[in-house]
């Protein structure tokens, strides 16, 4: 397995010198002194996951400073455990209003401080994961209950307005009378497919198309198109630039709603 990344300092020199002598299986050790200024640079460039206080007999003033730190360890997820007599531990979590993630009360021999903290470390992992697979559950969810939207670019005003009807009581819809105006709404807004017609003015449907193939946060939308083609060379054509589907004018509800259900669900 990989090293917990662990910086120690304090004043219990005999439990620091325990944790490079006896630790190195667990943890990827570093010491630093107990001046501010040398904690902050090995926070910069160490990057502990862990960071262990070995107390001795510290002064409330030794153990005050330490409050400077809180914020920085709870923002960088650093887990601060704290070793020593319990009653120096009691003083240090009395003045640094519990500050400490975990604490160990001595005397304890250095492999049950190992396994304590790797424990712990583990159980927090443990409980990250649980909290990503319930963020990702609850994602799900979220996404099953969201309406779908649906986006019908055509230049025919009364089309969009009988393809709104359609399907306005199972999907949201938005629509746009040309390539220009539905790009614009895109750049905002997103959309689950795409009603596309094929023939429109200035810029038809395969053109509206490709610009949406080469946008790489567009791409991957499917995209039917509208269209009153009714030769076979031409719906061939409109097949080669390879659209999710088509649709043939006059549009008929229940095989508009059968082809979006395909896609959208």
């Amino acid at each position: 397995m990989d090293k917990y990344r662990l910086l120690i300092t304090g004043k219990n020199k005999a439990v620091i010198d325990d944790f490079f002598n006896h630790t190195g299986n667990e943890f990827e050790t570093v010491s630093t002194s107990d001046r501010m200024d040398d904690i902050n640079r090995h926070l910069d460039f160490f990057k502990p996951q862990v960071m262990v206080l070995a107390l001795y007999d510290e002064s409330r003033d030794d153990v005050f400073k330490f409050t400077e730190l809180k914020r920085r360890l709870a923002k960088e997820e650093i887990v601060l455990v704290i070793i020593g007599e319990k009653e120096d531990c009691d003083i240090f979590e009395k003045v640094t209003f519990h500050m400490a993630d975990y604490i160990i009360h001595r005397p304890v021999d250095v492999s049950e401080i190992r396994n304590r903290i790797v424990n712990y470390l583990e159980e927090i992992e443990k409980q990250k994961e649980e909290d990503r697979e319930i963020q990702l559950a609850l994602e799900a969810l979220r996404e099953q209950q969201r309406r779908k939207h649906v986006l019908v670019i055509d230049d025919d005003p009364l089309m969009l307005k009988l393809i709104k009807e359609y399907l306005h009581e199972n999907y949201d819809v938005a629509t746009a009378v040309s390539g220009k105006i539905a790009y614009k709404f895109l750049e905002n807004k997103t959309t689950d497919l795409i009603l596309l017609d094929y023939e429109m003015p200035v810029e038809n449907g395969p053109m509206v198309l490709e610009n949406l193939r080469q946008n790489s946060e567009l791409a991957n939308i499917p995209v039917v198109f509208l269209t009153g083609i009714s030769d076979k060379e031409k719906i061939k054509q409109a097949l080669m630039l390879k659209p999710q589907g088509y649709l043939l004018k006059p549009i008929d509800r229940e095989t508009l709603l059968g082809t979006i259900e395909k896609f959208l669900g």
